[in-house]
């Protein structure tokens, strides 16, 4: 996850603008973070994608924040369940631009 988000976080832009992942027990949830733009502040976290650990299935599933923040399972793309490399690799080419826009 950590490598997934250097990915797409250009180190000429990490004073402005990164990619964070959080943790909360099976739940990753992946997140844009930028700087408060008159530099005072915290940061804001905007949630992009959201993996879910089925441990009975031994299988990650992919979600994504409508504008409420709510979560609903990705049905949309190629791959929406699986290992965590298959469901990252679909968020990094988000077929229907649901994730980077």
């Amino acid at each position: 996850m950590a490598a997934s988000c250097e990915e797409n976080s250009p180190a000429r832009l990490a004073d402005q603008v990164r990619v964070e992942h959080h943790v909360r027990g099976r739940h990753v949830t992946i997140c844009e973070t930028r700087a408060p733009w008159d530099g005072e502040g915290d940061w804001t976290h905007q949630p992009l994608a959201q993996l879910r650990y089925v441990p009975e299935e031994r299988r990650w599933t992919l979600h994504w924040p409508d504008r409420n923040s709510r979560w609903h399972e990705y049905r949309e793309g190629t791959v929406f369940s699986g290992s965590a490399a298959e469901l990252l690799a679909e968020i990094d080419e988000d077929p229907t631009s649901i994730f980077w826009g």
